[in-house]
């Protein structure tokens, strides 16, 4: 117990008014915010908290405080923060990730919504969990290890072999998908990144679903995410795309199974954005 009330009943709380501003109905998701402890998958107190947009930043030692929609910084100089929990609610909810799938995490921090996936995904799924910078790798790995669904890969998660999987969660921004998170998905499978041109600070969240014709793909929400490293490429012909571009994609393809048409809307190095729905 901690500010007088029991942290059980502040992560109820903090489930029901993150669902509630992510404009969530998903009992599992929910349920998951709700029991998965957050203080125990970040870096030791005193934390960091800041709100979205900068409105206001404190440090603090008391797990209650976590318990807001708010960010938690894990490295400052690399300007890596924990996520906003209402957005993770969001992408949780429309991946719907099911007892027994596999799940790649890309990005994961000390492991917070790494456990939120294993979560999701018990009891007889598993989560392999990619974390490039090192000292966060060993965190999370060590923050996970209760959990035997996890396997925790101190290394890159782009252009690396991955698992087969039902579920690919990027948590760093991408210009364009990487082939291997892709290749990764099974029939069926679901990817969810943050897409952010190169040099720029916003985007938008890009999901893309794996069907027996090809990669269906949908842009919704606005974010922003630091950049994930080796995934930010420029296109290989024209300019830039834009948001106004990319909200505008249904389709994507891996350029060695079908060349850019007409319906391109954006060509990089081996895939490329089309308008037209699988």
């Amino acid at each position: 117990m901690t500010s007088g009330v029991p942290l059980e009943e502040l992560r109820r709380r903090y489930a029901d008014e993150i669902t509630a501003s992510a404009g969530v109905a998903h009992a599992r998701v929910e349920k998951a915010f709700a029991t998965i402890p957050r203080e125990d998958f970040l870096a030791p107190p005193p934390w960091t908290i800041f709100a979205p947009g900068g409105l206001f930043m404190s440090e603090t030692s008391d797990p209650a405080e976590l318990y807001q929609d708010v960010l938690v910084v894990l490295d400052r100089e690399r300007g890596i923060n924990n996520g906003q929990p209402s957005l993770h609610a969001a992408w949780l909810a429309a991946l719907d990730p099911q007892p027994g799938e596999t799940a790649v995490h890309i990005g994961a921090g000390t492991g917070y919504y790494t456990a939120l996936l294993a979560a999701l995904v018990a009891l007889d799924g598993e989560v392999h969990a990619y974390e490039i910078v090192a000292d966060l790798a060993e965190i999370a790995r060590n923050n996970l290890a209760a959990l035997a669904s996890v396997t925790v890969h101190a290394t890159t998660g782009v252009g690396a072999a991955l698992p087969a999987s039902n579920v690919v969660y990027v948590n760093a921004s991408a210009s364009a998908p990487d082939v291997a998170w892709l290749r990764a998905l099974k029939p069926g499978g679901r990817l969810i990144f943050p897409w952010q041109p190169s040099g720029q600070r916003g985007g938008v969240t890009l999901q893309v679903t794996r069907t027996e014709r090809g990669y269906a793909a949908a842009a919704s929400m606005e974010v922003a995410f630091i950049a994930c490293i080796g995934a930010m490429a420029r296109p290989t012909a024209g300019s830039e795309a834009q948001v106004g571009d990319i909200l505008r994609t249904r389709s994507i393809w891996l350029k060695e199974e079908r060349p850019p048409d007409k319906t391109a809307i954006i060509v990089y190095d081996e895939v490329w954005f089309s308008s037209e729905p699988v």
